[in-house]
């Protein structure tokens, strides 16, 4: 096995070389590539806007058990169809179809479904440009668009 350069003028081999095995490594690789930012619905963006196609409810992951109240959402950016989840009590009450939507990511580790939730990364923060958590609080009223 060939051992690493050492001496006073190895600084260049040394650097070369660590430039060439950065690339064994799984998150190196997808950051400089920019892998996450191609194949992610929101192509890197932090939010985006969609419309709503139809409520359906997600059963969740054992051990829990419950229907998780989720809409799907064609992006307007890219006409993407994704699965997001409204947070809060009733929520599902203030969203039709039809309506425009901004969503968000659910912030689950390496951008991937959150808690019992299957498959669902992206979560419900404004309904026809009302936020979501103030309309379930009662603070605004929903517009009639």
């Amino acid at each position: 096995m060939a051992r690493k350069p050492t001496g006073l003028y190895t600084a260049r081999k040394l650097k070369k070389r660590r430039q060439r095995f950065r690339w064994s490594d799984r998150l190196y690789k997808r950051r400089a590539l920019a892998l996450n930012i191609r194949s992610s619905p929101l192509a890197g963006a932090p939010q985006a806007k969609g419309i709503v196609l139809e409520k359906v409810g997600l059963e969740a992951k054992q051990p829990n058990s419950a229907i998780r109240k989720c809409v799907r959402v064609q992006l307007t950016k890219n006409n993407k169809l994704v699965t997001a989840f409204m947070p809060g009590n009733n929520a599902i009450s203030f969203i039709n179809e039809h309506d425009e939507v901004d969503i968000v990511g659910i912030r689950g580790p390496m951008g991937k479904s959150k808690g019992d939730i299957p498959g669902v990364r992206f979560k419900v923060i404004k309904v026809n440009g009302i936020s979501l958590p103030e309309l379930i609080k009662g603070t605004k009223e929903r517009s009639l668009k």
